[in-house]
């Protein structure tokens, strides 16, 4: 890399995940969702996954299928948004598996094309997804003569199912739309994220899961309440009909993903003078200051103003407002030019100070910020 300003990746750890998470939960099929430049992890993780144990892939545009495709030649991958229906030829020759979302997009498909497609169930969020038991018959019996294969069916619950009704009452709507066919006959049917995964037990006819964000360290647990906090919660869960979820589970997820930098310049700054656009930070005595090539540009939005940085395993605050390309940190006479800065080492506590999801801090590291893969002892780096 031209300049020390990159995002390090542990393969080792994500394929560690994997195995954990399906220890855990036995499934037959493991969909790792890759959207979003997987996570912001990159698209180069991709067979890191699958041999943990990854057997299944999604992603939300056929862009970023495509993008996957070139990682692995053999894997299946489902496209989660609709494609346009004048791309379909892209899809079968690329064995990229379509989403059905809607009865008109399914009166305008080609049924000679050699397709795998999966019906998309609206459930309650109204985004995507079919609301017509009988329109899901019709497609379902329509497919089976058809040359494309009904592989899977599947829906997106729109709320966490921590204690809310319209978790229980999406499971049932499901239930309801696909009540006209045979679930059994689908091969894969998954309704489940990495929220939901941890916290309720999945339908027996279930036979796959999403992994999104669980994948690249982020479990989900809860401390059950106790005495009248658990005597009103039960009360509540009675009231409302509401299912209790799980609040432990045995998985051991660490995350993978850490930002790193350099001291680019260092200067002295007089009592006074000001430092960076807009004078908005004034020096109050004679201070040091190093300048970082990061900035939001690469992700470091203005969250990241008055938080700090590691150098040295010590913390220094970032001051002034960051630049599209800079970063002003206060340091003293200890940092020297060239030393390597941790922006953060642990995303779930950064995430934390940013206040942002860890799906923000993940996918808010721009495609300017080079990926180094750290798997076996060999480094690799992914420029963009």
């Amino acid at each position: 890399m031209y300049r020390k300003t990159y995002a390090l990746i542990n393969c080792k750890t994500l394929k560690e995940n994997i195995q954990n998470i399906k220890q855990n939960y036995p499934y037959k099929y493991y969909i790792g969702v890759v959207k979003a430049n997987a996570y912001g992890h990159g698209d180069y993780i991709v067979n890191t996954l699958i041999q943990g144990g990854i057997n299944y892939l999604a992603a939300s545009s056929l862009e970023e299928c495509l993008s996957i495709r070139k990682q692995n030649q053999n894997i299946s991958i489902l496209c989660l948004e609709p494609i346009n229906h004048e791309y379909l030829n892209i899809c079968e020759k690329e064995n990229i598996t379509i989403t059905i979302p809607d009865y008109e997009y399914f009166k305008n498909l080609d049924l000679n094309l050699n397709l795998k497609a999966h019906i998309k169930i609206d459930s309650g969020m109204n985004r995507l997804g079919f609301k017509d038991k009988n329109q899901i018959k019709q497609v379902y019996e329509t497919l089976k003569n058809s040359h494309i294969t009904l592989e899977g069916i599947y829906t997106h619950i729109g709320t966490s199912g921590l204690w809310d009704k319209y978790y229980d009452k999406s499971i049932k709507t499901f239930e309801n739309l696909t009540s006209l066919i045979d679930l059994k006959e689908i091969k894969i049917v998954h309704i489940s994220r990495s929220l939901t995964l941890v916290t309720h037990k999945m339908p027996d006819y279930i036979t796959g899961i999403r992994l999104g964000i669980i994948m690249y360290g982020y479990p989900q647990k809860f401390t059950k309440p106790t005495g009248l906090r658990l005597i009103k919660r039960n009360l509540y869960l009675k009231k409302h009909q509401i299912s209790d979820i799980t609040y432990e589970n045995n998985l051991n997820l660490k995350t993978a993903f850490s930002l790193h930098t350099e001291v680019m310049t260092i200067k002295d700054v007089k009592k006074g003078e000001y430092v960076g656009y807009g004078a908005k930070y004034i020096a109050k005595e004679d201070i040091k200051i190093a300048i970082l090539p990061i900035g939001f540009a690469d992700g470091l939005t203005k969250n990241y103003e008055n938080k700090t940085v590691t150098i040295n395993n010590k913390n220094y605050q970032i001051i002034g407002e960051i630049g599209m390309d800079m970063t002003t940190v206060k340091i003293d006479s200890s940092v020297k030019l060239h030393d390597h800065v941790i922006i953060f080492s642990d995303p779930k506590k950064q995430a934390k100070e940013l206040n942002i999801s860890a799906y923000e801090l993940f996918t808010s590291i721009t495609n300017r910020v080079p990926r180094v893969y750290e798997e076996d002892e060999k480094i690799t780096e992914i420029k963009y």
